[in-house]
């Protein structure tokens, strides 16, 4: 029988979240097909056989330090999720540990048809999970030091990097977020995700600036500009410049009449949103890239 929710969270966009406790022998099959995928490298478990994977998921379970929870969405397992300790596990002896402290690992699960904002949901699914005991007053984890694209992710929900660490396994970044960081990068993320429902009904079948000056494409949780719904690129637009052909006309008009004006109106137009674009590709490489693994 599988186990009932024992935490739901529900995203504005994309739905219901909840975890379930994990169970080591049932779970196996799933969890190794999860773990040991390409995208999961810094789970560091890419080398095990199922046999492996559920003892050690069974020592996790058996251990009065660390959990792990299966995550779904929409009530389909769609994530992992382990809940520690750290003055007793992984970061025991690494740092200052305080009353409240819990820690943390995710890990979405591999897919043919990414969803965008997806992994952002997740994290904020675990945090709100780890904050839903009055007890929690900060989120500590240890992501490898290689792994960019969830450093920017945990600086998403406010994770923010207080140093270097030497682990056995790896070199990490101690990260810490307090009760308080988590609320307010959710605040923030709230308040992006109503300019940018404003600036989608403004700039209803193109690219047009919304009234707070933000630009129309950007998705409804203020990331991840440029992706399309299944979280892969949309397409280019077709004027990076942002020159029309009757634009362009009264450039040459104005050039050969002298009258720099215009030019440089055009130029500056030109200039600001070239480098929009450039800020929402570097945004979808970052949401691409982050739909793996925080460990």
């Amino acid at each position: 029988m599988t186990p009932s929710p024992l935490f739901e969270h529900t995203d504005a966009r994309l739905g219901t979240f909840a975890l379930r406790d994990l169970d080591p022998a049932a779970d196996a099959a799933l969890l190794h097909g999860w773990v040991t995928h390409p995208k999961a490298s810094f789970w560091m478990m890419q080398e095990a056989d199922e046999a492996e994977v559920a003892t050690e998921y069974r020592k996790i379970h058996e251990h009065p330090h660390h959990d792990a929870f299966i995550g779904l969405h929409e009530g389909r397992p769609a994530f992992l999720a382990e809940r520690y300790d750290p003055s007793r596990v992984e970061l025991a002896g690494l740092y200052p540990s305080r009353p409240g402290d819990v820690g943390m690992h995710f890990l979405c699960a591999p897919t043919d048809t990414p969803v965008r904002g997806f992994t952002l949901a997740v994290i904020t699914a675990v945090m709100e999970f780890c904050f839903s005991d009055p007890a929690v007053r900060r989120v500590v984890v240890e992501p490898d030091v290689r792994n960019d694209a969830v450093h920017a992710l945990n600086a998403a929900v406010g994770f923010e990097i207080v140093e270097r660490i030497a682990k056995p396994e790896k070199d990490a970044y101690l990260s810490i977020c307090t009760r308080e960081r988590f609320e307010a990068a959710r605040t923030a993320r709230t308040a992006l995700a109503a300019d940018a429902a404003r600036t989608a009904r403004t700039g209803r079948g193109g690219r047009a600036a919304g009234t707070d000056g933000t630009e129309g494409t950007d998705g409804t949780d203020g990331t991840e500009g440029t992706e399309g719904t299944d979280g892969t690129e949309g397409p280019e637009q077709t004027d990076r410049t942002g020159r029309t052909a009757s634009e362009a006309r009264e450039a040459r008009t104005a050039r050969e009449t002298r009258t720099t004006s215009n030019t440089r109106t055009t130029s500056n137009t030109s200039d600001t949103r070239t480098t929009s674009d450039t800020s929402d590709a570097r945004e979808t490489r970052t949401a691409r890239e982050a739909q793996g693994v925080t460990r």
